[in-house]
Parts: C-alpha cells; structure tokens; sequence
C-alpha cells in the first residue's frame, strides 16, 4: 500500500491552477480582491479536506488487512518526510545489492543497463506541461489572454487614460510655452498622417497644401520652424481658408500641435527635401530665413 500525497500539496497545486486560470480568463489582476476568486478557493480547499478526510478513513481500513510485515514496511515508508522521498527518487543511487536486483539480463560491451523508473519529478513536469498546453491551447483560440494584438490594445487603452488623466492636471501648451523635442517626432507624424496628410500628401511633399520640406514658405509668422507651424496650426492661414486653425477650433490640443510642429521641423530642418523629381509639390512662397 503506497503512501498519499499529503494535502498541503494538493491545497497548493489547486491554488496555483485557480489562478492559472483566473489569470488566463480574466481582462486584469483585479481578481485577487474577487468575492469569487476567494469564495472558490474557500470551496475547493472545503472539498480538499473532505476528500482527505475520506482518504483516511480508507487508508485506515486498508491498513488493518495488511500482514504485519507490510504494517511495518508502510508505517517506515510514511515516516519518511514527502520531499526527502521526491529528492531520493530524483538524485539517490542505488547500492550495489539494489542494482542486482533491477538490472535488466542483456549487455554488451561490458555496458549493462538497469530498469530503474523515471524520476518522480520528471514525470510530474512531463504531466504538468501537457495540462499547461492544453490549458494555454484552449485559452489562445477562445480568449484573448496571449493574443499579442489583444495584449497590446490592452496596453495602447492603459497609457491612453493615463496621459488623458494626465492632460487634465497639466498646463495647456500655447505658442509662448511650446518646445521642440525629437521625442515628440513619432507621435507628431501620427497626429500629422491623421489630421494634415490630405492636403499635405505622405511625408509632407505636398499636394493640395505646399511641400512643408522644402525651403519656400507662403506664411511666415515666427522666426523659426517650429514656431511658425505652431501658429499656424493655432490661427489657420489668412491667405487659403482650407488651412483651418485647429487648435482654435478644437480640433487638436496645444500638446498635439506641439507633436505636429516637432514632426515638420524634422522633415524640414533634419531631412532632405523632397523635390519635384522626387514627387515632391513645386516650392511656393518665398525662402524663408529662419532663426533657430
């Protein structure tokens, strides 16, 4: 008669798979302050105890059939510690006597081999990472948990409510406080794709609007780049009507003008401009001489 697995390590593999599971079916970490989550853990270890409960009472009716040299060899077995069993199946040799009776009758070479049983713990992990990839498996094709896409507009959300609460605290950006920061490039090129890129073509070559990489400007209102766009992108162009003053009219906020303004002085001052050749509009306006 073998020896049980003792409770604790069933309470704790359970705990581990709850919250395996949890953590796959559930959009956040929110769970752990769950009236479910405990409620079930409750249940469980409830039923856990029930089960060892019933465990001993069969055990226990087991062991008075046993002869009394099998009572000896179970009650020595059970003395010994759960893990010092698992650590002597894992690493322990066996002595010269022990291999005698395991060694399988062939060799060759002067090599023989021994029919010992794998290793306790090997095959629990062999088990578990078959439970584990069916489980992973099941959760990939029927929810969102691993989904990169999924993880992502997850992320995209969490950073967006944050720089909206952030926004609602933080000072507005107005012509006089506005700076430019290469930092802001990437995002001024999706604001610019998103608000300027119709008249203004890919890449600001221009089109409808003039080429924004070249030297000529029609409107030349600040002394730098930068600063000239800002205002422009605040009051709109007195020469064309189609160049509306977004910030103004609500459209962008000073902190998305600012990004935008970052974006055009980078195609324009760090960049080479795109000519006609290239596909660039013709340069319209005069040159401007900025002072940056």
């Amino acid at each position: 008669m073998k020896t049980r697995t003792p409770i604790s390590i069933y309470i704790a593999v359970t705990l581990g798979f709850t919250i395996m599971a949890f953590e796959m079916f559930t959009p956040d970490a929110a769970y752990f302050t769950s009236t479910l989550f405990w409620s079930l853990l409750i249940i469980v270890t409830i039923l856990i105890l029930i089960m060892n409960s019933i465990g001993d009472l069969i055990e226990n009716e087991k062991f008075k059939n046993l002869s009394e040299e099998e009572k000896q060899l179970f009650l020595k077995d059970k003395s010994t510690p759960y893990f010092e069993k698992l650590w002597n199946s894992a690493f322990k040799k066996q002595s010269q006597s022990e291999e005698k009776d395991i060694l399988i009758d062939h060799g060759f070479d002067g090599i023989t081999e021994l029919d010992n049983s794998l290793p306790k713990w090997w095959i629990g992990l062999f088990y578990f990472g078959m439970i584990f990839c069916a489980v992973y498996m099941l959760a990939f094709a029927f929810t969102d948990y691993a989904h990169p896409d999924a993880e992502y507009d997850q992320d995209t959300k969490v950073q967006l409510a944050a720089i909206a609460e952030y926004e609602k605290t933080a000072p507005a950006i107005n012509l006089e406080t506005a700076k430019y920061s290469a930092d802001n490039i990437s995002e001024g090129e999706q604001l610019f794709k998103t608000n300027c890129v119709t008249c203004h073509s890919e890449g600001g070559k221009g089109g409808i609007g003039p080429n924004l990489t070249d030297k000529n400007w029609i409107n030349i209102k600040e002394k730098s780049v930068f600063r000239n766009v800002f205002w422009m992108l605040e009051n709109g162009s007195p020469n064309n009507p189609t160049m509306r003053p977004f910030i103004k009219e609500g459209t962008i906020t000073g902190r998305d003008a600012e990004k935008i303004a970052a974006y055009i002085y980078h195609i324009n001052q760090e960049k080479n401009p795109i000519t006609e050749a290239q596909g660039g509009a013709a340069p319209q306006g005069e040159v401007a001489k900025w002072q940056e």
